[in-house]
């Protein structure tokens, strides 16, 4: 083969038309993730964009949105416990699953403010 992959660019999340509010509140103040800057072209049609570590999460607005309850990113996290807390003193239910604390794992998802799955994780 004479291409190789080299890693994920970004992760593209689906929501409502009018969801960079609410996706700023979240992603941006919530999570701390700064928010980047879309290209001039995309701008029209609408969503917002984010830098986790050294990917790019971007919230696209879908029309017939429906939010995804199974199919999802996860983000790798130091400190778990952490985040676990400051998303719970926020109000955000999370759901701890030790299926992979055997591994040393340590998992929790959440939902985003459309419904969107999340998984936050951290490896021992």
């Amino acid at each position: 083969m004479n291409f190789e992959f080299i890693g994920i660019d970004h992760v593209q999340l689906a929501a409502p038309a009018g969801c960079e509010t609410k996706a700023r509140a979240f992603f941006a103040e919530l999570l701390g993730w700064p928010e980047l800057v879309k290209p001039e072209s995309l701008r029209q049609r609408g969503g917002v964009w984010f830098q986790c570590g050294a990917q790019q999460v971007h919230i696209g607005v879908q029309p017939d949105f429906s939010p995804a309850k199974k199919a999802h990113p996860a983000f790798a996290v130091a400190h778990i416990d952490a985040l676990r807390e400051h998303l719970l003193r926020n109000g955000i239910s999370v759901m701890r699953d030790d299926a992979r604390s055997d591994e040393g794992v340590q998992r929790f998802f959440a939902d985003d403010p459309f419904g969107n799955r999340l998984e936050f994780i951290e490896a021992s």
